[in-house]
């Protein structure tokens, strides 16, 4: 969902401006902040607005932005703004914990721009799982000869979508279909039903089709046995531009995409829990 950046200038001499983060006509994050535009190389600390404005505040309208882009992750939130100039920025959200009173937190707030992430080149720690809870992935039935995911809890059943399923209780947190070659060449003799099955996956927030052999197969004529290269161009093409949100993977062989997917269920698993102690 794209939103609108609606900038304010406030009377209020230490966060004398308000930011409004529109998602569709409801907002979504509002700020006080300390400056209009992080400058090169720092960053702006900013309050929360927990209230409204009070209906005497003389608020004064500064700039009204389309917003392009929003990516969540964690405690980190980015925003791409619909312009050339001062377009992209993060607003990072710290909990810390009051001194000589534990258990009680505060949360800052931090807002930096491209520019400054770049020239401080912060700490960064890629998502991956927390603490004992191991990651609960469900196998289709039909999966005759199933990839492996060592130290994890795998179990059979029904899946509504693809092969493959990261499971938290009864909730589906991600999904894969597994395609070897043969596989998809077969499937591309009934596309109708193929572009089924993928809109299906596609519906899911985290899915991926996850193809065992590599896009230069494809056009390889002694791999594609009854079809030219051209027409497999052509019908992976077909995929991509029907299916625009549908996330197609390339590996190797099936070692690669065992491990390909065992990766993306982990971040997957690892962002979850993140998501959980903030």
């Amino acid at each position: 969902m794209r939103g609108t950046w609606i900038l304010e200038r406030t009377q209020d001499d230490r966060f004398p401006y308000r930011l409004q983060v529109m998602r569709g006509d409801k907002p979504w994050l509002v700020l006080r902040t300390q400056d209009k535009w992080p400058a090169a190389g720092r960053h702006i600390f900013c309050l929360r607005e927990v209230e409204p404005p009070e209906p005497d505040e003389v608020l004064e309208e500064l700039e009204r932005v389309d917003i392009i882009a929003f990516n969540e992750r964690g405690r980190r939130i980015s925003i791409v703004l619909d312009r050339k100039r001062y377009k992209r920025c993060d607003f990072l959200f710290l909990k810390k914990t009051y001194k000589g009173r534990p258990g009680e937190s505060y949360e800052q707030i931090f807002w930096l721009t491209q520019r400054s992430i770049e020239q401080h080149r912060p700490a960064f720690k890629l998502v991956s799982p927390r603490g004992d809870a191991k990651m609960v992935i469900r196998i289709h039935s039909n999966e005759r000869y199933p990839w492996r995911f060592p130290g994890e809890v795998t179990e059979r059943g029904t899946i509504s979508a693809g092969d493959y399923a990261l499971m938290e209780g009864d909730k589906v947190l991600a999904v894969a279909e597994r395609k070897t070659l043969d596989n998809l060449l077969a499937d591309f003799g009934t596309m109708p039903v193929l572009h089924q099955r993928l809109a299906e996956l596609a519906a899911h927030d985290n899915h991926a089709l996850v193809v065992e052999a590599p896009y230069a197969d494809f056009l390889n004529p002694k791999k594609v046995h009854h079809y030219t290269p051209g027409f497999c161009a052509k019908a992976v093409a077909e995929l991509y531009a029907l299916h625009p949100q549908l996330r197609i993977v390339f590996c190797a062989n099936r070692k690669v995409a065992n491990e390909w997917t065992r990766h993306f269920f982990a971040a997957v698993w690892g962002l979850r829990r993140v998501n959980e102690i903030q």
